[in-house]
């Protein structure tokens, strides 16, 4: 035990080094031009930032891609940077694979697969994925976790404070205290397996009956904390279906609002996580019918009230009642509400809920290129913000907020054209937060959570 800690130990002393070296370097460059009295140069250092953290690869790629979703979080710079980074990490050779599976299955673990393919069919920053086959022939998705991924976590969410600091030296008009709490407690989630496969027993409760949205099975016996075993789910990239026809593409973008919204609407459930590469496309008779979903590490249960201020908050921009509006800002976690900070976050509110505000059928952006999307409110938040001062984001609206937005790109990727008015009010239809209460208890409790 004492060795297995002091290897732990060294390669977070490891992970440290790499990460402050790398990212602190990039702070380093900025304080000094800015103690000399230069101008930051913000694409220059957003590309090393980008370098730095590419070569690292891991769970800091995850938290890195998180923030430069959260509008105008980081300088806009910065955001473009981190958005083109992949979070694919180098795939463990075969012989390590044999290693981690016999550490989690037992040295007998071969002998539990038909077969288990030598090669990931995808890698990404916590784990990879082997296709294999059951004993029976159903066949199988392996997703095995990289070695020693708590200390690079816990050394990548230490480092954090590096990024965070520095958005605080270039403005402090979002005070990200609470965000940072939030992106630590999900990523540590993302770490234990055991938890991922209630998720999934919970999404499969959530979404019974849903034809257009399939959800595999956990194989609890060929699952440990660091190996998840689940159906392999035969499907196509979305993005292979970005040109289909307008219909074909209405009904996938309806098949990712019943997913997202069905589940938070009804039992205050969210996946946080909503970027393409954790959808398939399954067909139906040779045609495009649903999505598949793959990936359940990063999942959200909020309380019943929160859910109710989504509600409220959506009947308040409806009707406009501020009262109303006012109620949903501290439901969620607001403090602190003057008229002009409550003008503010209206300027966000209405942009999030805009197509849901309109009884018509339309595509998201409704005419606003997609590179421009969502900008102009963006910068009118940050430039109120700076004059008015610091805003505390509560941690529950974080990841509802980088979901709405990754939803809404899916959206447009898409380019769907959708009455998501009549969309929504199906999904909140007879809305009480005592009904949602109940499902919620009743569905944490059947997956064990």
């Amino acid at each position: 035990m004492a060795d297995r800690e002091k290897n732990r130990f060294s390669a977070r002393a490891a992970r440290y080094a790499r990460v402050g070296a790398n990212v602190g370097g990039v702070a380093a460059r900025y304080a000094g031009r800015r103690l000399l009295g230069g101008e930051p140069n913000r694409a220059g250092e957003a590309s090393a930032l980008a370098a730095a953290l590419g070569n690292l690869k891991g769970p800091l790629m995850k938290v890195a891609q998180l923030l430069a979703t959260v509008p105008d979080l980081l300088p806009p710079e910065y955001a473009a940077e981190l958005q083109k980074l992949q979070s694919e990490a180098p795939p463990m050779g075969w012989a390590f694979v044999k290693r981690r599976m016999q550490a989690e299955l037992g040295a007998d673990w071969q002998s539990k697969f038909a077969s288990f393919e030598h090669h990931p069919a995808a890698a990404a920053s916590l784990g990879q994925v082997h296709r294999a086959r059951s004993l029976d022939g159903k066949p199988l998705a392996c997703k095995l976790q990289y070695p020693d991924m708590q200390s690079a976590v816990e050394a990548d969410l230490q480092q954090l404070e590096w990024l965070l600091a520095i958005r605080r030296r270039l403005d402090a008009a979002i005070d990200t205290t609470e965000i940072a709490k939030e992106i630590g407690a999900r990523v540590r989630e993302e770490l234990d397996y055991r938890r991922e496969a209630k998720h999934v027993a919970l999404y499969r409760t959530m979404l019974d009956g849903i034809d257009s949205v399939r959800v595999p099975r956990a194989w609890p016996q060929l699952s440990s904390g660091r190996l998840l075993t689940l159906d392999w789910l035969d499907g196509s990239r979305m993005l292979t279906h970005k040109n289909a026809p307008l219909a074909v593409r209405n009904t996938l973008a309806t098949a990712m609002f019943t997913a997202w919204w069905f589940p938070f609407s009804r039992f205050g459930v969210i996946h946080g996580d909503p970027h393409l590469g954790n959808y398939t496309v399954f067909e139906r008779d040779g045609v495009p019918a649903g999505i598949n979903l793959l990936d359940y590490g990063c999942i959200r249960v909020f309380p019943p009230s929160f859910v109710r201020g989504v509600v409220d908050l959506y009947h308040g921009l409806l009707k406009g009642d501020d009262d109303l509006i006012v109620s949903a800002y501290e439901t969620w976690g607001f403090h602190r509400l003057s008229r002009d900070l409550i003008d503010t976050l209206n300027i966000w509110a209405r942009f999030i809920y805009a197509p849901l505000l309109d009884d018509r059928v339309r595509s998201i952006a409704d005419g606003v290129a997609p590179a421009e999307y969502g900008r102009r409110e963006a910068f009118r938040v940050h430039q109120a913000l700076k004059r008015k001062g610091p805003v505390t984001v509560p941690r529950e609206f974080v990841f509802m907020d980088r979901a709405a937005i990754g939803l809404g790109a899916v959206f447009l990727h898409l380019r769907a054209e959708l009455n998501f008015y009549r969309l929504f009010n199906e999904a909140i239809e007879r809305f009480s937060m005592d009904r949602v209460a109940k499902r919620q208890a009743e569905a944490l409790a059947t997956a064990g959570l």
